[in-house]
């Protein structure tokens, strides 16, 4: 047997075409690779989208309508790092525009219930500090937030 990689399969109701295009309008280096349809006879209608197959940096994701029996979960969420300020707004109002949700930490959804953590590396290095009074101070004030704000934690930490 020959293991040759991994793909995330994420389950819709109906909307796995528009999902995708929302991901490959939103991220960089992201594009759909194919899309199939049901066939006739099949719980959908014919020419209905199956799935679509699309790459987000890089990484295989397959999108499924397969109907609304299991919604999504903030226990999967997809974490994003983001190097600046501008990254991190322009994610996070992609992502709770348009019907998502914010949430805390960092943390929040997309009009389609994926949850998705929009982090700024500067975090995590200062949560990981060999300064234990930097790191204490930095999950201080991540606690306080929805969105991260790269400059109130720099803040709290000085």
């Amino acid at each position: 047997m020959s293991i040759s990689g991994i793909t995330t399969c994420l389950w819709f109701d109906q909307e796995a075409a528009e999902a995708a295009e929302f991901y490959v309008s939103t991220f960089p280096d992201t594009r759909i690779t194919s899309t199939s349809y049901y066939p006739t006879d099949a719980q959908h209608p014919a020419g209905t989208v199956l799935t679509v197959e699309f790459e987000l940096f890089g990484q295989p994701f397959l999108a499924l309508n397969a109907g609304p029996q299991f919604p999504h979960s903030p226990a999967v969420s997809f974490q994003i790092f983001c190097d600046t300020q501008e990254e991190v707004d322009r994610l996070w109002n992609a992502m709770v525009g348009g019907g998502g949700e914010e949430s805390r930490c960092g943390w929040c959804s997309d009009r389609f219930g994926i949850s998705w953590q929009i982090i700024p590396r500067r975090l995590g290095e200062l949560l990981s500090s060999s300064e234990p009074d930097v790191a204490r101070r930095a999950t201080e004030s991540m606690m306080t937030m929805g969105k991260i704000d790269i400059a109130a934690l720099e803040a709290a930490v000085s």
